[in-house]
């Protein structure tokens, strides 16, 4: 079979790959249908070091085989995969933290098949895919495929952030998760939601999905700006959705006293900035890798019956060939988010 290797810095190839194949009882194989890129991707992209490692961990496919002790999933149910995988039984999936799953883990590396692939070997399968109720060529796939990552990850964030009726949202990062933690902010009820980004085209959705104000100044500037918007107090919620320490000392300096940081944003710091100000601002901060698997069946009946489109961050669709070039557009900013089709 065919899958995305990344052997170092801008090095993105598509090679053949030993066939994903059962392992376990446990196990089901999915052909993969639809995959797409991450922002995250984006970081070993800039910066890897050590072994070429499988790539991607978004992804909806048919399930082709299931081991002899899979229950929930049969042979050509389609399926959206989290971005992680999970028992569903152990104490933390039973809390809706799948992603501290004791018996979990996360797709690609150097020994484990990679979402972007012709195929996928799901290690406990039961607790892990969700079946879909379409076809793969369902108009609703794009949207449908953000349940694997970065819908479920803006509402992580918002959830984190504490987004709420009649609250100041504001989202750091015009990324696809900082567009869906719009989504998810105007889904909770967020009575003004405050979009800090810079890019027309990402601006101009992050409005069209509920954005009431956009800041596209940085650093201290939009601190200040932040602040003038809401009478100098700050925003009630704060969605991080980028990881780099300079979004995240945006994202805590925004905060009103008593509100609250949700992080999402893959930390590229030890640290996180302005302790001693979140501090004494009783400022929460909180978040961390979404337990998407928790969200999926909460968040597919908005998405089935159209009242949010978490789709239209793919502006970019490509073949399993062209995965090399949509990091390249993905990494110059010239494109949101890449969909890859099968």
């Amino acid at each position: 079979m065919r899958a995305t290797v990344m052997y170092g810095v801008h090095d993105v190839r598509v090679e053949n790959v030993p066939d994903a194949q059962i392992k376990e009882p446990t196990d089901a194989l999915v052909v993969v249908t639809r995959a797409c890129i991450c922002g995250s991707d984006l970081w070993p992209y800039n910066s890897m070091s050590g072994p070429a490692r499988r790539m991607g961990h978004e992804f909806i496919g048919r399930v082709e085989a299931v081991g002899s002790d899979v229950r929930t999933i049969r042979k050509g149910d389609l399926v959206v995969a989290p971005f992680a995988w999970s028992d569903g039984t152990c104490e933390f999936c039973r809390q809706g933290l799948q992603t501290s799953c004791v018996h979990g883990g996360f797709w690609g590396g150097t020994k484990l098949d990679g979402g972007q692939g012709e195929a996928v070997r799901v290690p406990l399968a039961d607790g892990t895919l969700v079946a879909l109720p379409v076809g793969p060529d369902h108009a609703l796939m794009p949207s449908l495929l953000t349940l694997s990552d970065v819908m479920g990850t803006g509402h992580h964030a918002a959830l984190a952030a504490r987004v709420g009726p009649g609250k100041i949202a504001a989202v750091v990062g015009d990324g696809a998760v900082g567009l869906c933690g719009v989504i998810a902010a105007k889904r909770l009820g967020a009575e003004r939601i405050i979009m800090l980004g810079r890019h027309p085209d990402r601006v101009k959705l992050a409005r069209e999905f509920g954005a009431t104000d956009v800041v596209s100044e940085r650093g201290e500037a939009a601190v200040e700006r932040v602040r003038e918007l809401t009478g100098g107090l700050g925003a009630h919620a704060v969605l991080e959705c980028v990881g780099l320490g300079a979004s995240m000392e945006t994202a805590v300096n925004i905060a009103r006293p008593g509100g609250a940081v949700g992080r999402v944003g893959v930390p590229q710091e030890d640290t996180i900035p302005s302790s001693h100000q979140t501090f004494y601002r009783n400022v929460t901060i909180s978040g961390g890798p979404a337990p998407v698997r928790a969200y999926i069946e909460e968040l597919m009946p908005d998405v089935l019956e159209g009242r949010i489109q978490p789709g239209r961050v793919f502006d970019s669709v490509t073949n399993l060939d062209g995965v090399p070039d949509g990091y390249r557009a993905m990494n110059e900013r010239t494109a949101i988010k890449v969909m890859i089709t099968f």
